[in-house]
């Protein structure tokens, strides 16, 4: 007979599949040795390893990359289904979500952004506060833009840094009650009927499309209660500013 054929394109080389996750082909050799990844397709003496290899190790390098021991690491791949599907779903689980990219700014970028003075003290406030993070060449990331542009905005408008750094934990303290709330929900109720179930093949695609949707969807929801809310907070210290009595003014009427 001839020569074998290649595999499709999507196949990887142990060499190949070691440079694609970052990891070297000793170590993807351990982990193949330990069972975290199946065997490859053999084409002769070559195994050719496709995306369900590339998405297991992937996610062992990042769970590793969390802290996880290899024990712990092996307990919950052996736990995992096979499949691509599955594998998505469980990255989206462990992977912070985020509306946007991280930025990485210099100390003195954040202040002239902020319109302040640079001072270390303010600095140190947000390294504190999980706003920024500091890098290794003294710049600082930021994870959340969104939520620093947004602290940037209120300051132009006039409102103390030091009321914000007091704002800020408590805000913080009712988005992650918040977050848990509608966790909880997904928890107990889809999930929890997916679990029961067996965590059927089937059932992933529903369970990938549930997790990528609620987090939009939370938001809307929460958005329009929140402004529902703050129309009365902002009615409420209105009366109250001025000295009016809202239950008077409702019965002159």
């Amino acid at each position: 007979m001839g020569g074998h054929m290649p595999g499709p394109a999507e196949e990887l080389t142990v060499d190949q599949l070691a440079a694609k996750v970052g990891m070297t082909v000793r170590n993807v050799r351990a982990y193949a040795g330990r069972g975290l990844i199946g065997p490859p397709r053999l084409v002769g003496r070559t195994g050719y390893y496709g995306p369900d290899h590339v998405a297991r190790l992937t996610l062992v390098r990042e769970l590793l990359a969390k802290g996880y021991t290899l024990a712990a690491v092996e307990r919950m791949m052996s736990e995992m289904p096979d499949g691509e599907i599955a594998l998505g779903v469980f990255e989206t689980l462990i992977t912070p979500w985020s509306p946007t990219e991280p930025e990485v700014v210099t100390e003195e970028q954040l202040a002239e952004r902020a319109g302040v003075p640079h001072d270390p003290a303010i600095i140190e406030k947000l390294l504190a506060l999980g706003i920024a993070e500091r890098l290794e060449d003294q710049s600082l990331r930021i994870p959340n833009p969104d939520l620093l542009r947004a602290g940037l905005d209120v300051i132009k408008l006039g409102v103390p840094l030091d009321a914000i750094f007091e704002m800020l934990p408590k805000l913080f303290e009712h988005s992650n009650a918040i977050a848990k709330v509608y966790v909880e929900l997904f928890r107990n109720t889809v999930w929890r009927q997916f679990a029961d179930a067996g965590m059927p093949a089937e059932g992933w695609p529903e369970i990938q499309r549930t997790l990528e949707n609620i987090i939009p969807l939370a938001g809307q929801a929460l958005v329009a209660s929140f402004r529902e809310a703050m129309g009365r907070e902002i009615e409420g210290v209105a009366y109250e500013e001025f000295g009016l009595d809202p239950t008077a003014l409702s019965s002159a009427g």
